[in-house]
């Protein structure tokens, strides 16, 4: 063994590539939450609307999810070292852009750039983890890392509300600076040049329906509700364009050389199966991160700083999670995502269980206990879909596994509102009916509490009253559905196969 391999198989430089790899996660995944935070800002410091402000967000997950697959070809055209140093370095060039901005074209455009040149960071960076370990310290590997990937954005909004009221918008973006400069020198230092294939060529077809598919794909999962859905020409005009292109790249994937993803990623049983289960937990984790804020804001009158601490509550939990995940690795990795998802199921329940009069400490209590149990669940659902890949297709592996989990996001965040809008507009039907001067019930002054109802100078605050009301109901509704959704996969566990291999 040379003094090179000695070197990459030392304990100091794989412990320096992990602190480096999940540096370099975080500093992207800071960016998915972090943003949430400042758009009533943005959208009064833009002057926009609030339609127009959302294609910040909406573009930059579009950017996300076309540049996510393209991480194995860029391995493989131009190498690990090179995509990880231009990726990390370009992103925070990105970032400190959108904090200089002065106008919604100029920062929608470099939200675009930031999105399509962070995207390749989180999977490249698993990869790079799994390839420098032993598969028996993957589970210890994935604990550590798996925190900067979910950690970040559950820590972030309280200290990003904290910048954003004690100085402005601009800072979200300035604080991701110097953390962008660091993870660039630390791949510069520690990544070795591996993984370009001589010989290797891009498939440009392929790059160019499977981007059509997704990008209509998000479209329809983020305009969805406001057109309407399928009662929509543009939905269904989209969704036709999604069904064509995504033909045309399932037959140009079976007659291409080289194709755009990796086939043989799919017939790995385990990884198909992981495929399954980290889009639902794309689904469970991030969607309490959208959903939380704007009921606690709306309906409780929160300020950004303490919703920001609840969702730090989120973090401590998660934190614990990882923590009892790592300890967990000798046992059956089933084990634990058996606790990891019952645990979220039941903060969900907990959370259907809300009401106006919700109390800080119940849902920063919920938020914890799902944190806790998303923690649990991301080390032995990391171990188990990488557990039987071989080693070269780590990288295509890790890119389409992390794009699964940000569409599971994504469908389950467009889900989740539908759902909340309809029910909402249900339950203001249901309960607007009941009020009327001939309601017997409305006459007893424990149904109506102080003072007597008004029927011309009442009706403007009983109105906002059912609409409060029935808000709230609405995202009971979403918390339940979220609920029977960890319900509903488990007996997806009972496919897993485990076989013992090769612990390098």
């Amino acid at each position: 063994m040379n003094i090179n391999e000695q070197l990459d198989n030392s304990l100091m430089y794989r412990f320096m590539l992990l602190v480096i790899m999940a540096g370099t996660t975080m500093l992207y995944s800071l960016t998915m939450t972090l943003v949430n935070i400042i758009l009533p800002q943005l959208q009064g410091a833009m002057s926009a609307s609030q339609d127009q402000i959302s294609w910040i967000i909406t573009l930059n997950v579009l950017a996300t999810a076309i540049a996510t697959p393209l991480t194995g070809s860029l391995v493989s055209l131009f190498g690990r070292r090179f995509v990880l140093i231009f990726c990390s370095a370009s992103f925070t060039l990105a970032t400190l852009a959108c904090g200089m901005c002065d106008s919604l074209e100029s920062l929608i455009f470099f939200r675009v750039l930031q999105g399509a040149v962070g995207a390749p960071l989180v999977p490249l960076s698993q990869a790079t983890l799994l390839q420098s370990y032993p598969r028996d310290m993957h589970a210890r590997v994935n604990a550590i890392y798996g925190m900067s990937v979910v950690v970040g954005p559950a820590l972030a909004p309280s200290l990003g509300g904290y910048l954003s009221e004690l100085y402005d918008w601009r800072w979200v973006f300035f604080m991701m600076v110097p953390l962008g400069f660091l993870a660039t020198i630390g791949n510069l230092k520690y990544v070795k040049d591996d993984g370009k294939q001589a010989g290797s060529k891009f498939d440009y077809l392929g790059f160019t329906l499977f981007s059509i598919a997704i990008i209509c794909l998000q479209l329809v999962l983020d305009r969805g509700e406001r057109e309407d859905w399928l009662e929509s020409i543009y939905i269904t005009s989209l969704l036709t364009f999604m069904a064509i292109s995504f033909y045309m790249f399932v037959v140009n994937t079976g007659f291409s050389s080289q194709p755009y993803i990796d086939p043989r990623i799919f017939v790995n049983r385990n990884y198909v199966i992981g495929m399954l289960l980290v889009f639902v937990y794309g689904s469970l984790n991030f969607t309490p991160l959208v959903l939380l804020p704007s009921m606690l804001q709306s309906l409780k009158g929160y300020p950004d700083l303490l919703i920001g601490w609840i969702l730090a509550m989120r973090g401590v939990g998660m934190i614990l999670g990882f923590a009892v995940a790592a300890r967990m690795g000798r046992l059956d990795p089933r084990v634990g995502m058996i606790l990891g998802m019952g645990t979220i199921g039941f903060s969900g329940w907990l959370m259907s269980l809300y009401d106006l009069n919700v109390t800080l400490g119940a849902v920063s209590w919920a938020s914890a206990i799902q944190g806790f149990g998303c923690g649990i669940l991301w080390v032995p659902l990391a171990v188990i879909t990488f557990s039987t890949m071989p080693i070269n297709l780590f990288p295509a592996a890790s890119a389409f596994f992390h794009l699964l989990r940000n569409l599971g996001t994504s469908v389950f965040v467009a889900l989740s509102v539908t759902l909340l809008i309809r029910t909402s507009k249900v339950t203001y039907s249901e309960l607007t009916e009941k009020l009327n001067p001939y309601e017997e019930r409305l006459s007893i002054p424990t149904v109506v509490g102080e003072g007597r109802i008004d029927w011309v100078t009442s009706l403007p605050r009983l109105a906002e009253e059912v609409a409060r009301q029935s808000s709230m109901i609405g995202y009971d509704n979403v918390f339940f559905f979220y609920a029977l959704t960890c319900l509903f996969s488990l007996p997806v566990l009972s496919f897993i196969t485990m076989k013992k291999v090769d612990p390098k």
